[in-house]
């Protein structure tokens, strides 16, 4: 037998259950939940069940001897216990030494705000009640893996990370919890943008909160356009790719996954291969507990999502019955309704170990909750008052959505699975299949309100989405294909292609550059799908920029598609420099000239061997905000190569901009044509990995790495969030073709042979083979089996 993985030995004997019932005694009764549980080379968990409750049993063990002490942590959040055992005014729990962090990266409230939060906001009746409408399977898999953590927490009580062993917090758990990690997951781009103006508009001991009385202007409206943008460009982004059988050399599809998530948070990916034998068979990856491939493959199809960029809230602004003095009755078509409240108490641990005790009530309207932000025009007024209607705050149709892509046959499938659950929150899919068919698709949840609408005088106030709730006229529309208030995904953007289709953040409308995306005239698609005709982000366009450039040379196999995702192509650096160099080269400033010499030399990639990738990246990030700096201004007609080149009245902000950077860099005693590896790498359990990669977005480098120090004279330090699960499929006669590598590993445990060990697959570009079907699984060097059984 092959030596047990250090964790596993516990679970290879306490997992077992008995076979050797004596004869003649009653046969047992057949176990509630019953899994087995394999691991392969990295950790990756295999779980083979009969069933979603033994599947999620089995997944929730595993995921628990990677991550108990971050699992216990969120589940502390979605119940709105964190004052209870860190105290109130304390930020989430903090990443240090490549321990695991609790913060969000969509919400930055401290622990008293965060549980009035989710105590006050998320709907636990409403959940119940849209798990119970919905697929028995579904309810299996919370069942099954509320079941499987418990399991763990017993075998392996006083033996768990150091972060959390024998910590308080860490307890037992429900599938009412269960409902609430996947109610938190839905909301991380609606109402978690506005958890802290929630929580503002609630009162506390029938005090009004800030703002009642205030007029209603708009001194600060821009403020939701900002964190719209840091959400798609500084907390999640991805990129994806599939190609059809018009370019493959094998005539089958290929799909790249690429997504930049955080590293330290607890949207943390993790490697597993589900499969109940003649039901379901998918591989991939889970997102921070939620027990399903949210990414992966089946033997025919695979898929990936990239966070996209339609909106899935509005707001609105209702008049108030001036009759009710508390300010709790609103009109709505003239006529008095009177508001509904939750009134929710949050306790809290005191420096001396007492606890306190604290009650908010909270107000929701029939369009959604009551929240305030008077800076941005958004008061509780003696005449109105302001709600957010949030398409996913009762989205209980994550996990049926995911069975259902993982279950798909062909991007056909899929595409119909999509336009049935109505179940995606906030994210784009790209699939392709074994046929050779590629699919993009927005089937996220996007509020029912056309663009007829916002061109009528229902809208209130054009920068904060706000439209005029005192009307029906006003309401989100209904549509019988989809669930209340939301668009029918048959209406949405997609496409069904034989050559490719891409997607890096930006709106539908390049989705692939050979037949833009409009949608139906004469009006289009809502504009809350994005916008079409704007000038795209630099990473999306180097990614059509390179992949026509890769097929004018051929059809691409998988290798080749690799090859793109960390091709480390700057964008920037190519649409810039031809017009810069001659500048900077006749300078008579010798700083300027010595980088200008830096630059000309730099092959304008960053690979580690990269030298002048250092010197570019310093100075785009003064550069890349000057206005007016392009010569080609945007054709919509040719939105991947426009706009391009230096104005020539940029020319002086750029060399002004050039010059900073070399100051800085002087000071730092960083050389202008350092070598990348040299100057950005992580490190971990004293380990250092030199890093490939540049921003993304800013620079145009597909490969996208975001680095949490800025350049020190040692370089940049430690990734806070970017590139992390990579996947590339193909098919051939015996099924899926896979190779992928989890960055950050499959543990947050330091002392885990799991935590950060493939980080070093990533600096050398070296892609592992995903065993999939079980000759291989059985092969795999490290394999390790064992069965779980209660």
């Amino acid at each position: 037998m092959r030596a047990l993985a250090p964790g596993l030995a516990a679970l290879a004997f306490a997992g077992c259950g008995r076979s050797d019932q004596a004869p003649g005694l009653p046969v047992a009764a057949p176990p509630h939940f019953h899994a087995e549980l394999a691991r392969t080379s990295h950790g990756i968990a295999h779980i083979r069940a009969n069933d979603f409750r033994g599947i999620g049993y089995g997944l929730a063990y595993a995921y628990a001897q990677d991550n108990v002490c971050m699992f216990a942590d969120t589940i502390l959040t979605v119940r709105g216990e964190r004052s209870r055992f860190f105290g109130a005014d304390k930020p989430a729990t903090p990443a240090t030494n490549g321990e695991y962090g609790a913060n969000s990266d969509f919400m930055k409230l401290n622990n008293e705000d965060s549980d009035f939060f989710f105590k006050g906001y998320l709907d636990a009746d409403q959940l119940k009640a849209g798990y119970a409408a919905g697929s028995h399977e579904a309810r299996d898999l919370l069942t099954g893996y509320a079941a499987g953590y418990n399991r763990y927490l017993r075998d392996y009580a006083g033996r768990y990370p150091a972060a959390c062993n024998r910590a308080p917090w860490v307890r037992p758990i429900t599938y009412e919890d269960m409902m609430l990690v996947l109610a938190e997951k839905a909301l991380h781009a609606s109402g978690q943008v506005f958890a802290q103006e929630i929580v503002d508009g609630a009162r506390e001991g029938g005090i009004p909160p800030a703002g009642k009385g205030a007029p209603v202007t708009a001194g600060d409206p821009g403020f939701l356009q900002r964190r719209l943008e840091r959400l798609t460009r500084e907390q999640l982004g991805s990129n994806g790719l599939a190609l059809g059988k018009d370019v493959t050399a094998s005539g089958r599809g290929i799909l790249l996954g690429n997504p930049h998530y955080p590293w330290t948070g607890t949207d943390r990916f993790y490697q597993a291969h589900l499969t109940i034998p003649g039901r379901y068979d998918a591989m991939g990856v889970i997102l921070g507990g939620i027990p399903m491939i949210v990414i992966g493959f089946n033997k025919d199809v695979a898929w990936t999502h990239t966070v996209t960029r339609a909106v899935h809230f509005t707001t609105f602004r209702l008049a108030l019955d001036p009759a009710d003095p508390g300010g709790t009755t609103y009109l709505y078509d003239g006529v008095p309704a009177k508001m509904t409240s939750k009134t929710v108490s949050v306790d809290s641990l005191r420096p001396d170990g007492g606890m306190a005790t604290r009650s908010k009530t909270f107000y929701f309207t029939r369009q959604g909750v009551v929240l305030v932000k008077p800076e941005a025009g958004m008061s509780w007024s003696a005449q109105a008052v302001h709600v957010l209607a949030d398409a996913n705050r009762h989205n209980t149709r994550l996990i049926e959505q995911w069975i259902g892509l993982g279950s798909a046959r062909n991007v056909r499938d899929m595409k119909a699975s999509l336009d049935t659950i109505v179940g995606l929150p906030w994210v784009n899919t790209l699939a392709a299949d074994r046929n050779g068919h590629v699919l993009y698709a927005d089937t996220s949840l996007v509020p029912k309100v056309g663009a007829a609408m916002f061109a009528s005088d229902c809208l209130v106030l054009p920068q904060l989405l706000m439209f005029d709730g005192s009307r029906s006229a006003c309401a989100w529309a209904h549509d019988a294909r989809a669930p209340a208030g939301v668009h029918s995904p048959v209406d949405a953007p997609w496409m069904l292609r034989t050559d490719y289709v891409g997607n890096s953040n930006d709106s539908y409308w390049l989705s692939n550059p050979r037949a833009l995306l409009t949608g139906p005239a004469p009006f289009g698609y809502s504009p809350l799908y994005g916008a079409v005709g704007v000038a795209q982000m630099l990473r999306t366009r180097i990614g059509f920029r390179q992949l026509e450039d890769a097929l004018l040379e051929k059809r691409l196999h998988m290798g080749d598609v690799q090859e793109l995702a960390f091709a480390n192509r700057v964008y920037a650096a190519e649409l810039m420099l031809p017009e810069l160099l001659p500048l900077c080269r006749v300078s008579v400033d010798v700083l300027v000239a010595q980088a200008c010499r830096a630059l000309g030399a730099w092959d304008r990639r960053a690979n580690l061997d990269s030298r002048g990738a250092v010197l570019f990246r310093e100075f785009w990030n003064r550069a890349s905000s000057i206005p007016d700096k392009w010569a080609v201004p945007l054709d919509a007609a040719d939105p991947v190569n426009t706009p391009r080149g230096l104005a020539p009245a940029a020319g002086p902000a750029m060399l002004a901009a050039l010059k900073e950077a070399a100051q800085y860099m002087s000071a730092l005693s960083v050389p202008l044509d350092g070598r990348l590896g040299d100057y950005q790498s992580d490190t971990r359990n004293g380990v250092r990995v030199p890093l490939h990669g540049a921003v993304g977005d800013i620079d145009g480098s597909y490969n996208s790495i975001h680095m949490e120090t800025a350049l020190q004279a040692d370089g940049y330090h430690q990734i806070g969030w970017g590139t992390s699960y990579v996947q590339t499929v193909t098919f051939d006669e015996a099924g899926p073709v896979a190779q992928a590598m989890l960055l950050y590993g499959q543990s947050v445990d330091p002392a885990s042979p799991y935590h950060v060990d493939q980080l070093s697959l990533y600096s050398q570009k070296t892609w592992p083979l995903l065993p999939f079907n079980q000759g291989s699984i059985r092969a795999d060097p490290h394999y390790l089996a064992t069965t779980l059984s209660e």
